[in-house]
């Protein structure tokens, strides 16, 4: 199977189960901003955070800042990322500007702390589920991988540095009360986001068996620029045909938890029954290892 990655893959796009939980999460999301986040002046990081800040601060309507601030990340994403992962990034976006507009939803409490947390949560619950569907509403990820490619740092040290500038102009707009409930609404968020994309890892062992095995390799090696490990083993071995197996490939490679969904696509066009499992890793060095993205789209 030939992926050009010129091209964006509507299909992918369009596939029910991502837009349901790009829908759920984009819903997420704008509940917390409505009845959490911007009534008490609480911060997300990234780009939510600089349009929440500029929003309260000079009365600039907030999906406006939303769409704005995304436009340079989402060109960068489309260089350098891939077409499909930037129109589905694009795409939740403007879905979460259209929510937020009709959205009307009140302030639930008045509590500072259930408003840090649950704000957090709801804002964590909602990222997670669009990541899941193949997008992003917050193209600061995009620069972090970037920058990580020339840089000693690791992609959560460079997030939290970035974002920990927002934090402080938090605390220079809104006050020092504020920028410290806002810290504990982004790490509830982070926390949330991870456990509902994998768990609380960040990277993912893919392991695959097919019986197009020679196609899945050149797939994940030639488009997503992943290396593989390959184990000679067999498949078949099914109950109702116990004594019918075949030699077969096994191929495991580590990816991260933003191509997960896209590479599973990719794979079942290849093959629809190929039978693949997903482990989580503690830690990942050496190899090739992207945080985000990859050449296929």
């Amino acid at each position: 199977m030939s992926l050009d990655k010129e091209s964006v893959n509507w299909k992918a796009i369009f596939n029910p189960m991502s837009l349901v939980s790009i829908l759920l999460g984009v819903i997420c999301a704008s509940i917390a901003l409505e009845a959490f986040m911007l009534p008490n002046k609480f911060l997300d990081g990234g780009v939510t955070g600089i349009a929440i800040i500029v929003n309260l601060n000079y009365d600039v309507n907030l999906n406006l800042l939303l769409v704005l601030i995304n436009l340079p990340f989402f060109f960068v994403a489309w260089k350098k990322i891939g077409k499909t992962f930037t129109v589905q990034s694009a795409f939740s976006v403007f879905l979460l500007t259209l929510v937020l507009h009709f959205l009307d939803v009140p302030a639930v409490t008045e509590d500072k702390v259930l408003i840090a947390v649950f704000g957090g949560v709801l804002m964590g619950v909602g990222i997670g589920l669009i990541i899941r569907g193949g997008g992003l509403i917050d193209g600061f990820e995009v620069i972090t991988a970037l920058f990580q490619k020339n840089s000693a740092l690791s992609a959560s040290e460079i997030t939290i540095f970035l974002n920990s500038l927002i934090m402080l102009f938090a605390a220079w707009f809104f006050g020092i009360e504020a920028a410290m409930y806002s810290i504990l609404t982004y790490f509830t968020a982070i926390k949330m986001t991870d456990y509902v994309v994998e768990g609380f890892e960040e990277y993912t062992a893919l392991t695959i068996i097919s019986k197009e095995d020679e196609k899945v390799k050149e797939l994940i090696v030639k488009e997503f620029g992943k290396a593989i490990s390959v184990y000679k083993g067999e498949r078949g071995y099914l109950p109702e045909t116990f004594h019918i197996h075949h030699p077969c490939d096994i191929i495991m490679t580590v990816v991260t938890r933003l191509e997960v969904h896209r590479m599973k696509l990719a794979i079942q066009q290849i093959d629809p029954k190929a039978f693949f499992y997903v482990q989580t890793i503690k830690e990942v060095k050496g190899g090739i290892i992207k945080q985000i993205g990859s050449k296929h789209n």
